[in-house]
């Protein structure tokens, strides 16, 4: 029986992990819905020893600019066998053109500021990890069809602005993939084949549920907070093409038509 240990078992990490599950893999986790105490440093130590393969989906302390597994269990983790959850905002603003995983990070390009997530991905990289670069997760609970049912969704007057996209789903069936193969180390995007607006994406779920969507405001007087308007800040379309070839990865939901009309 395979054993593998995740760190953050989170909203996308706790579906992997009842794949995994369902696939007779033995599971150790750290997280809400874990059963170890990320602080419990004898135990966690002990379960690491013990695994095949290590899994992070913890984010990067923003604040600290660190890793938190990285700087607690580094020493201990295996020479093989990691994979980490990262972002595909390690690419920075492209102004629309399409990145794949030899398009350099800002790390390794020095632009713009400070980035926790890119240096964590990078950190990780340099371990020999497999880092699974993720655009925005949407899935049961959280996509467009809640923000409208919820009164929260919102249209900006930014023309020409597109984003990548993946269903949760997705997302595990990749990163099986990677270790039901033991895929080789490196970035691998998982990203739906069709990059759009996050406009586009609200008003087909306003279509879906039958009603108005709601009216567009500029950038400026939308009163957003400031992640969410560093969101609007970055434009760039996420290519898939290297899971598809070295995973055998096709996206179930390749676009968020199909991924919308299933959560419906």
């Amino acid at each position: 029986m395979a054993r593998i240990f995740i760190f953050g078992l989170g909203y996308t990490a706790s579906r992997l992990a009842d794949s995994l599950t369902a696939k007779n893999w033995r599971i150790d986790a750290t997280g809400s819905a874990g059963n170890l105490d990320f602080s419990d440093r004898d135990e966690v130590i002990d379960a690491l020893r013990k695994a095949d393969q290590v899994l992070s989906s913890v984010p990067p302390d923003r604040e600290a600019g660190t890793d938190p597994v990285l700087e607690s269990y580094g020493d201990h983790l295996p020479k093989s066998g990691l994979s980490y959850l990262s972002a595909t905002g390690v690419y920075g603003d492209t102004k629309g053109a399409w990145v794949d995983e030899t398009t350099p990070t800002i790390v390794q390009t020095g632009a713009g500021r400070r980035n926790a997530r890119a240096e964590a991905d990078a950190a990780w990289m340099a371990r020999g990890a497999r880092v699974f670069r993720l655009p925005g997760i949407y899935g049961p609970g959280r996509s467009a069809l809640d923000r409208v049912r919820e009164g929260k969704a919102r249209r900006i007057d930014l023309p020409g602005q597109v984003f990548s996209r993946v269903h949760v789903e997705d997302i595990v069936a990749g990163v099986l993939a990677g270790l039901e193969a033991d895929a080789a180390p490196g970035a691998y995007n998982l990203g739906d084949d069709l990059p759009a607006s996050s406009n586009a994406v609200t008003e087909q779920a306003c279509r879906l549920l039958g009603v108005e969507p709601p009216p567009l405001e500029t950038l400026e007087k939308a009163n957003l907070s400031e992640m969410a308007r560093g969101f609007y800040m970055e434009n760039r379309r996420v290519a898939n093409g290297k899971a598809k070839r070295v995973l055998g990865w096709t996206p179930q939901y390749p676009t968020y038509v199909e991924g919308l009309g299933s959560l419906l």
